[in-house]
């Protein structure tokens, strides 16, 4: 028998207890959980459709007494920066306990047709797709200033998610798992979360069949749990947690993922999410309406096609669904100002696109032999870089509403360079682990972590415009 002390040394450690008694927690109270998602569902349906039906708010309106300006602070203010950390810190925590598509698109496909999923359904770049879709139309729109657009886009997104739903999987989360807006980016984010789902392969495969069928579990987002290596498609709900014994909530390092995993998993889609979509469009998106650039080429073009005699473009707008049109808020986006609008994101994104890639490109060869995986295993070290500035976009709505309501910020731009700087610095971290781990020498590991470093400058050179030139 072995003596107390040695049982002491095998025993886990308490964090690690903790961490597994929490997973276990919630496999046990599953019915908590889907309460908690319908009561979910019912906020997001007030706060999306109720600001459709009262009139657009004036100037003198404040988040506390006008339920427009309130829904908009919580959709864009609160609720999206909220959910992009809580992808950094708890992994997909939030697709699997709270997301109202998840909780609609799982209950639509129990009592649907629960067809076999088509090969277009299973196509890789839609996370790319239609992240890039979503995000150019939502800036000709005006999703984050009205809330007709919002339903229209945010609500659109959920009605397509219950129809999915509905005619795919069964039991299943076929939307989520392949074509929600926000799926690869939500994908690439929980790479850096500090805990996940553990797989043992040798427990599970240990554990006698008659067991296993009695602790059978429904995994909604289709993970192949078993094999599980990167925690992208786990939507955290904990349905799997003690499986076969093999399956526990567990502490890891943040940075694991992308430098050991992400050499396996890593895909030419999550580098065109990463670089063309992250850092390129959405970076275009939040600051066109900022930049004196966009000012430069509508006056360019505005004089070309008066000199041309061609009015109508400058004249004519478009249903709001297709242009921002408001004339009694004196925001109407003409045909000129939408293709416009356009080109320059498009050229933004362009440029950027070029400026990362080509120094990621280098950095690359310099670890060694062109291999297009490692370029794509390379890209993911752009991750926290990426993250910080969609959520430093996506918090100038938050800034912009406070400030209004008369809140001192004057903290605000020594945060943003904190952000910036600790994201740049995670970055080149990661880039740096991973050049060591395919270099043949610290030398040319230290010169491929210097040419990632000039990948990162276009993206920063493009949020210290946006936030303190223009």
């Amino acid at each position: 028998m072995p003596s107390p002390h040695a049982y002491a040394l095998a025993k886990p450690p308490r964090h690690k207890r903790m961490l597994a008694a929490a997973g276990d927690w919630m496999r046990r109270h599953q019915r908590l959980i889907r309460n908690l998602q319908w009561g979910v569902v019912a906020v997001y349906a007030v706060l999306l459709i109720v600001p459709n039906l009262v009139p657009l708010p004036d100037r003198t309106a404040h988040v506390w007494d006008n339920i427009t300006v309130f829904a908009q602070f919580v959709f864009w203010g609160i609720w999206w920066p909220g959910v992009l950390l809580s992808m950094l810190i708890f992994g997909r925590l939030w697709c699997g306990v709270l997301c109202p598509e998840g909780a609609l698109s799982e209950f639509a496909s129990r009592h649907g047709r629960q067809r076999a999923i088509p090969r277009w359904v299973r196509w890789p770049g839609w996370p790319f797709a239609a992240f890039l879709m979503t995000t150019v139309y939502g800036q000709l729109v005006s999703v984050y200033q009205y809330p007709a657009p919002a339903l229209l886009i945010l609500g659109g997104s959920t009605v397509a998610a219950i129809g999915i739903g509905f005619l795919y999987g069964r039991e299943k989360r076929v939307w989520c798992r392949y074509l929600c807006p926000v799926n690869g980016v939500f994908g690439l984010l929980s790479k850096l979360a500090p805990v996940h789902y553990a797989v043992d392969r040798k427990a599970w495969d240990a554990c006698p069949p008659e067991s296993a069928a009695r602790e059978a579990f429904n995994c909604a987002p289709l993970v192949p749990v078993r094999t599980m290596q990167s925690c992208s498609a786990c939507h955290m709900c904990g349905r799997c947690s003690d499986f076969r014994s093999a399956v526990h909530l567990e502490a890891r390092a943040p940075n694991r993922e992308i430098v050991e995993v992400s050499d396996k998993t890593a895909t030419v889609w999550d580098s065109a999410l990463i670089i063309v979509g992250l850092l390129g469009a959405a970076t275009a998106a939040f600051q066109w309406s900022s930049s004196p650039w966009f000012v430069t080429l509508k006056q360019f073009f505005a004089g070309w096609l008066i000199e041309h005699d061609t009015i109508w473009p400058l004249e004519t707008s478009a249903p709001w669904w297709l242009l921002t049109n408001y004339a009694g808020h004196n925001d109407v986006m003409t045909v000129l100002d939408g293709a416009v609008c356009l080109l320059y994101i498009g050229l933004i994104t362009a440029a950027i696109t070029i400026a990362v890639s080509l120094p990621l490109a280098l950095s690359v060869r310099l670890t060694g032999p062109w291999r297009p995986k490692s370029f794509h295993h390379l890209s993911h070290a752009l991750i926290p870089l990426a993250a910080c500035g969609v959520i430093l976009g996506l918090s100038a709505t938050t800034v912009t509403l406070l400030r209004a309501d008369g809140f001192d910020l004057t903290w605000l731009p020594q945060a943003r360079i904190v952000a910036i700087s600790g994201a740049f610095m995670w970055s080149v971290w990661l880039a740096g682990r991973i050049a060591y781990r395919k270099s043949t020498s610290w030398p040319r590991a230290a010169l491929a972590t210097m040419a990632f470093a000039l990948a990162t400058l276009a993206p920063i050179a493009a949020w210290v415009l946006m936030f303190w030139i223009w």
